[in-house]
């Protein structure tokens, strides 16, 4: 949990400071960036469950 809120808080921090900046805030538009997260962290799980098995 403290890993968690740790990144919250990272991420708030780099947006505020790109906000004040007036930068583009550096994170992919919402849904495609919720995909792209959700297949590392799946890709990740196939490679540990079935694929290092082999190697």
């Amino acid at each position: 949990m403290q890993q968690i809120l740790m990144a919250l808080f990272a991420g708030l921090i780099v947006g505020l400071i790109f906000s004040f900046l007036k930068l583009p805030l550096p994170a992919p538009p919402v849904l495609p960036g919720i995909m792209g997260i959700a297949g590392v962290y799946m890709g990740g799980l196939i490679f540990q469950q079935y694929i290092s098995n082999y190697l």
